[in-house]
């Protein structure tokens, strides 16, 4: 088998990271050897997010840039996959003549044989996105024990996809459409895959779901009624395994049964990305979320009588369709309230085929920049309160990166900790205790202490 270089570009969030890395073992399988450098590849990939107008933005900048590159390689394959992908179909190749294959969210298995048909010369141009309606990812014992893992930055940790697609219909959202309706994977074939894992010497997973909240709940796992809690504690429960995460949660689906699973696994990290979006039921109501701020306060109440030491992000849409200032001002007293460790803000952009880009009274830019930005400001100083909050701490972190004059680590609540040179040699994986001694709005600072008994 002939090795070609295989370049992949990856836009948004942790489902697209986790199909890159699936891409890489499926094309790995037909000799495909992963580079950091596009101007060496065979194959250029874009895997794409179109879930701000931002995003899509730049996909469409970058496959401009490579029009050029293909020009000079006429042999070049240049592929868009994602939700870019999905969204637009066609008309990527009448925007972009240059652009040889589309695949969509749930095709991207059919990638070795679109590819084995352009490098054929049998085909000059391959789409593929139909929305099915079947999980079929491909069976992890070929997957993961017959080819070596795809090189990553960080290959101490790994996202494991346990469900996909969404059935909330949130007005602004293009995943439905993207992703299609929620569809669960079975019980065995999550669990395989992270004992795979695990036994490759991965120490940390997060379960991945556009809301996992749902899993089990919107088709049936192989016969077996499993919810999430149930998943949660049978992850847990695999041998060698030191931390686990899980992201993202819909606040109307959030149970007592997963708030208790923060206080009773000792292995889930007490850190919880749960996205409010606003904090005006009116805007609320608009967006379709199905719950009001006072049931997301009673949820935010129980998650830190359950584990007080909780840290807690979420995500803002600032300037949607009709948002007052009286609105935006019942969002700055949420975030008052919540004091929220970290936040990821946005302002509103039509999306296409959404319900909200039909609606009246869309909200001047400058208006949105100036809210953006009054947000944004008062959540660092929120962080930076929040971060000091652990001086002085003997806090357990997981080692990212380590050198000879720093080392970067983790802390379970999701912080950044930059240590000191280390006393004893340390890895990526690694867990160790540090004493906390300075904070910044991003990040904090500290020193070894000693190694972890959890090692």
């Amino acid at each position: 088998m002939m090795n070609k270089n295989l370049y992949i570009k990856t836009f948004g969030c942790q489902m697209n990271e986790r199909d890159s890395e699936i891409i890489e073992q499926l094309l790995a399988q037909e000799g495909y050897i992963p580079t950091d450098n596009p101007g060496d590849a065979d194959v250029i990939l874009i895997n794409t997010c179109s879930i701000r107008e931002k995003a899509e933005q730049k996909v469409f900048s970058l496959l401009g840039a490579l029009r050029e590159e293909k020009k000079r390689n006429p042999d070049l394959i240049v592929g868009v996959a994602g939700c870019v992908a999905q969204q637009e179909g066609e008309q990527i190749r009448e925007r972009m003549p240059h652009v040889d294959l589309v695949v969509g969210t749930q095709q991207i298995y059919r990638l070795p044989e679109m590819l084995q048909r352009l490098a054929g010369k049998v085909t000059t141009r391959e789409i593929a996105t139909n929305l099915e309606s079947a999980f079929a990812i491909p069976p992890f014992q070929k997957l993961l024990k017959d080819v070596a893992p795809s090189p990553a930055p960080q290959n101490y940790r790994r996202f494991v996809t346990i469900m996909q697609g969404c059935n909330n219909f949130c007005s602004y959202c293009v995943v439905p459409g993207t992703r299609g309706r929620e569809i669960s994977r079975p019980l065995a074939d999550i669990l395989e895959e992270v004992e795979i894992l695990v036994a490759q010497g991965i120490k940390e997973i997060t379960l991945l779901g556009q809301n996992v909240n749902s899993y089990g709940q919107t088709n049936a796992v192989a016969g077996q009624a499993v919810t999430f809690p149930g998943l949660l504690r049978q992850v847990a429960a695999v041998g060698g395994l030191k931390r686990l995460r899980f992201t993202t949660s819909h606040p109307k689906d959030l149970t007592d049964e997963l708030m208790r699973c923060f206080a009773e696994i000792e292995i889930l990290c007490p850190h919880f990305h749960l996205p409010v979006q606003s904090g005006s039921d009116a805007v609320l109501k608009r967006m379709n979320r199905k719950y009001t701020i006072a049931h997301y306060l009673d949820k935010v109440e129980s998650l830190r009588r359950y584990r007080p030491d909780i840290a807690l992000a979420t995500d803002i849409i600032v300037g949607f369709p009709g948002e007052s200032e009286a609105d935006f001002a019942a969002t700055m007293e949420l975030l008052e309230s919540v004091r929220f460790h970290s936040s990821f803000s946005f302002k509103y952009s039509d999306r296409p085929h959404t319900r909200s880009a039909g609606f009246a009274d869309k909200i001047p830019e400058e208006v949105k920049s100036q809210r953006l930005t009054a947000f944004q400001r008062r959540q660092d100083e929120i962080s930076l309160e929040r971060n000091i909050e652990s001086l002085g701490n003997v806090i357990e972190v997981m080692i990212e990166d380590s050198h000879a004059a720093a080392v970067k680590a983790r802390s379970g609540a999701n912080q950044v900790v930059h240590l000191s040179s280390s006393p004893v040699d340390v890895y990526p994986g690694d867990l160790v205790m540090a004493r906390i001694n300075q904070a910044g709005k991003h990040s904090l600072k500290g020193t070894i202490m000693l190694q972890s008994t959890r090692r």
